[in-house]
């Protein structure tokens, strides 16, 4: 799925939504494509008319939210908790659920995910993992993970 590529990037989507309402078994990262989409039903008719959509913008001066880069950081988010890393994430992830639903939870850690993103493409550096953290920590109310 990790390309520089939008349009081939967005038509994994719109190929992994396809196959899930026409009942085709799907491969590689589609299982969590379609079950990151199932959780947002605003963004179901948007996937199935992919001819209008494909290479379309979204300034944030618009208002309006990417959707591929809202499914994306979901993603993003389920595989740093499927192997834990940065390490401390998954202690914050449960301390959001304990407040909320996991969806919640996820949304509230993209805010956190988008900001660090935001820092390092402004800065033209890496992503600071230890920032990251940071406001995971702020945002669930735990402590810091150990350094």
């Amino acid at each position: 799925m990790y390309t520089q590529d939008r349009t081939r990037l967005r038509l994994i989507f719109f190929r992994a939504w396809q196959h899930y309402r026409q009942g085709l078994p799907l491969e590689g990262i589609e299982p969590l494509i379609v079950a990151v989409a199932g959780r947002h039903p605003e963004y179901h008719t948007f996937l199935e008319n992919r001819d209008n959509r494909s290479d379309r913008d979204y300034p944030a001066e618009s208002g309006q939210t990417n959707p591929f880069l809202h499914l994306a950081m979901h993603i993003a988010i389920a595989e740093q908790l499927s192997i834990d890393q940065p390490a401390g994430i998954r202690a914050c992830y449960a301390a959001l659920c304990a407040t909320g639903s996991e969806h919640d939870a996820e949304h509230r850690m993209m805010d956190c995910l988008g900001e660090t993103l935001w820092q390092a493409e402004r800065g033209s550096g890496i992503p600071d993992m230890n920032a990251y953290l940071d406001c995971l920590a702020r945002a669930s109310g735990t402590d810091p993970p150990k350094r």
